[in-house]
């Protein structure tokens, strides 16, 4: 008998069942790109408990952090093949996937305000109806894009002008918008997946890299860089899709229900990561005092800026698509927003 339970028991756990009375229970499954604790985790548990609290406990959601279900990829094509229903795929990763969504990624397009940012990027008809059609075409819904930080970048050298960057390994992500970027800045860009980062920086085969704090603490790039380096570049964005056909079969009332939550969670996850970048970099100095922080005044950031111009056509030569009408529409989204601002 003992092993008949048993065996019952661990029959249940794998199909996900519970012993005892039958329950109507839905499953969601969330997957992010990040480790517990970091931004992408914050906002999914924050989603999963609105969305079980407001559906009764009727639907549970199962959160998968960085690497449980695979790559960054693999999350994307996962949610797009239906067997997972949300997941977050940021700019970096997606556009060999999604091309227009490296609008996101041109340097010093969105705005110095935080809250010209939030206005822009939880309600913006450039994102939200056009490049969210571009989603829809290769089986995803977008569903959300939100920040998670200044951008950041790590050194072992004091950089403070392009021509300093000359020489330096500095990995990014796959994008091929960032692979320009980098190298029109100046950099030896090298495409390098974050999990080799580390060893990278360590073992010398790069030399720098960039993020928002709070991931450099989490990932501990900081141990093996010398120097903090605020460009003024960009927030890091990051977008939450869902299964396009798991979407559209959702009632009314759900859909409902999830763009509420989305709102909500605009609000929240803003002010998180907000928290996390401010605490992440004051113990970063604590656990390493020699470490030095520069910020680029006004003049420093225009030479980077003056070099990041010509990305903006080269994007649409990348991307293609409707990816300029995005751009241009983006653009003026956020300049009605700083002068209502």
């Amino acid at each position: 008998m003992a092993k008949s339970l048993s065996y019952l028991a661990i029959a249940a756990i794998a199909g996900g069942l519970a012993i005892g009375p039958a329950v109507a229970q839905e499953e969601w499954r969330f997957a992010h790109e990040e480790n517990p604790d970091d931004v992408q985790d914050y906002y999914a548990q924050e989603f999963k408990r609105l969305v079980e609290e407001r559906t009764d406990g009727e639907v549970t959601v199962t959160i998968y952090t960085y690497g449980q279900l695979g790559t960054e990829d693999d999350l994307t094509e996962l949610t797009a093949s239906g067997a997972i229903q949300f997941s977050n795929a940021s700019p970096g990763h997606l556009g060999t996937y999604v091309p227009e969504v490296q609008v996101l990624l041109v340097p010093y397009l969105l705005s110095d305000d935080p809250d010209v940012n939030k206005e822009v990027l939880t309600n913006s008809e450039a994102l939200y109806e056009d490049l969210a059609s571009d989603f829809q075409a290769r089986g995803l819904t977008l569903y959300s894009v939100y920040p998670e930080g200044e951008m950041v970048w790590t050194s072992n050298e004091p950089i403070r002008s392009p021509e300093d960057l000359d020489g330096q390994r500095f990995r990014v992500m796959t994008s091929p918008i960032l692979i320009e970027a980098y190298d029109a800045f100046g950099a030896d860009p090298i495409a390098t997946p974050w999990g080799e980062v580390y060893s990278g920086l360590q073992l010398g085969m790069l030399d720098m890299q960039v993020n928002p704090i709070f991931f450099i603490e989490s990932a501990a790039f900081y141990e093996v860089q010398d120097y903090l380096i605020w460009t003024g570049e960009q927030e890091y964005t990051t977008t939450v899709v869902a299964n396009n056909a798991f979407w559209e079969g959702l009632s009314d009332e759900r859909r409902e229900m999830l763009i509420e939550i989305r709102e909500e969670l605009a609000d929240f996850i803003f002010d998180e990561q907000k928290r996390l970048n401010e605490e992440s970099a004051e113990r970063i100095k604590e656990s390493r005092p020699e470490i030095e922080y520069i910020v680029l005044d006004d003049e420093e950031r225009e030479a980077f800026r003056e070099r990041a111009e010509p990305l903006a056509d080269r994007l649409v030569e990348i991307a293609g698509g409707n990816s300029a009408a995005i751009l241009d529409k983006l653009r003026d989204e956020i300049a009605a927003a700083e002068a209502a601002n």
